[in-house]
């Protein structure tokens, strides 16, 4: 399975959704970044990714973007074979 790491903030409830999405989807392991507590990581998501706003996912290294991303990747049953590629 892929690497997932997901960029936070301590009070997002879409956070706490895409890590829940993520779970559900059979990741066991992800590395969470917390933004708020270290503006540098901050400043490095916006410069890996041009936004602002958390979550902002990454799977392996595609950037899947924030919630509203990653639940459509879903839908559209994307998200578990992002997942579980090689």
């Amino acid at each position: 399975m892929n690497k997932v790491k997901i960029y936070t903030t301590a009070v997002c409830p879409y956070c706490v959704q895409a890590k829940q999405i993520l779970k559900a989807r059979g990741v066991v392991q992800l590395e969470e970044i917390r933004v708020d507590t270290d503006p540098a990581q901050r400043q490095k998501m916006m410069e890996l990714t041009g936004r602002r706003t958390v979550p902002q996912i990454f799977v392996g290294q595609t950037h899947v973007g924030g919630c509203d991303d990653l639940m459509a990747l879903d839908a559209r049953g994307g998200l578990l074979p992002l997942l579980n590629a090689a």
